[in-house]
């Protein structure tokens, strides 16, 4: 289906979304904006009905017989059962899910025997540390990739209306074999949310008072640490085979860093040029190549409105914010607000900023 073409919402209407957590009615939300009929179901009632009073659809049965689409977005350990019901109940439906893991979801619904032609597994690369459908919004897929896991037995109007939903919540298509995928988040999602782990239970063991000279950069490395460890658990559980190799790599790598200890002035320094030149690779905004920014710190009094009229300051200067950070004094009742901007616009930025008042450090 080429996006170019208006989308015939026919081909999801109506859908079934199962599971009213963060993702789920996310997708509800995005789907009933663009017209579609969402019908909202959860194991906690009360989630889909909050959901549904949010704008994420309806808690309203649909007739089976008439659902296009089944959108199944529950924890991961129930995802296989759950899929495999819905093709059972929903005939003339595409179901896809939202799990992060998908080569064992389909190995287990292969061994049920069904007829998977209905079925094809998605993963949108969108979240927060947050859950549950206070925390949903429409736009939360918008310009995020959303990964497609093809198989042999799906059929391609299965895939139309799964490329369908991609495109009505604004996220970017891709596909990956199921493998693939599962070796590429456990590269770039799972390994870092357990180094970020690590890193935070290290925090544990130190006195308190060390923590008071704890700047930006360990609120960063730590900050994914705080996701809902239950739902964390069924992640790691269901991608162990590829996480594993990633786990020994950095475990090897580890032991690399801790010899060249003794030699700090070429073997450490060639660690840290790895690591900036690894931090290079990441895509920047909107899947362009990385850039260099320039970046100014401003303090920022912890007053109402003080961030709204620095924006305003900067929207005055008619410079693009490119990215921000916030570091809170321990002591002092400010903040710092680091901003990133194109390089060839830092000398306006600084004079634009102290003539409106702003103190740079």
């Amino acid at each position: 289906m080429p996006e170019t073409e208006e989308p015939d919402l026919g081909l999801i209407n109506s859908t079934v979304v199962i599971g009213a957590g963060l993702l789920g009615a996310s997708i509800g939300a995005a789907l009933t904006r663009a017209g579609v009929t969402v019908h909202l179901t959860d194991a906690v009632f009360s989630h889909a009905r909050v959901a549904a009073s949010l704008g994420a659809g309806t808690v309203d049965k649909p007739d089976p017989a008439a659902v296009r689409l089944v959108v199944v977005a529950t924890p991961p350990r129930s995802l296989a059962a759950v899929i495999g019901e819905a093709l059972d109940k929903y005939p003339n439906a595409a179901v896809t899910d939202v799990g992060s893991v998908k080569s064992r979801v389909l190995h287990q619904l292969q061994s049920t025997g069904r007829d998977l032609s209905r079925y094809l597994g998605s993963h949108p690369m969108a979240g927060s540390q947050h859950s549950g459908p206070m925390s949903a919004s429409p736009d939360l897929f918008v310009d995020r990739t959303w990964a497609v896991t093809p198989h042999r037995q799906v059929s391609e109007p299965t895939a139309d209306r799964v490329r369908l939903l991609i495109q009505v919540c604004g996220a970017r298509y891709t596909a990956f074999t199921p493998e693939d995928h599962d070796r590429a988040v456990a590269q770039v999602s799972h390994l870092p949310q357990l180094v970020s782990v690590l890193m935070a239970d290290h925090l544990l063991g130190i006195p308190s008072g060390h923590l008071e000279l704890a700047g930006q950069g360990l609120r960063d490395v730590t900050r994914i640490a705080g996701s809902d460890p239950d739902l964390w658990e069924q992640i790691i559980a269901g991608n162990v085979d590829a996480l594993r190799p990633e786990l020994e790599d950095v475990r090897t790598r580890l032991d690399e860093l801790i010899d060249a200890l003794d030699d700090p002035a070429h073997k450490v320094r060639a660690f840290l040029q790895r690591g900036v030149n690894g931090t290079r690779q990441i895509p920047g905004k909107h899947g362009a190549p990385a850039m260099d920014y320039a970046q100014i710190v401003i303090e920022l009094p912890d007053t109402p409105g003080a961030l709204a009229q620095l924006f305003r300051d900067f929207a005055d200067a008619g410079v693009n914010v490119e990215d921000i950070q916030i570091q809170h004094d321990l002591v002092r009742q400010v903040g710092y607000l680091a901003v990133s901007v194109e390089p060839g616009h830092l000398r306006d930025v600084q004079e634009a900023m102290r003539a409106a008042g702003w103190r740079l450090v």
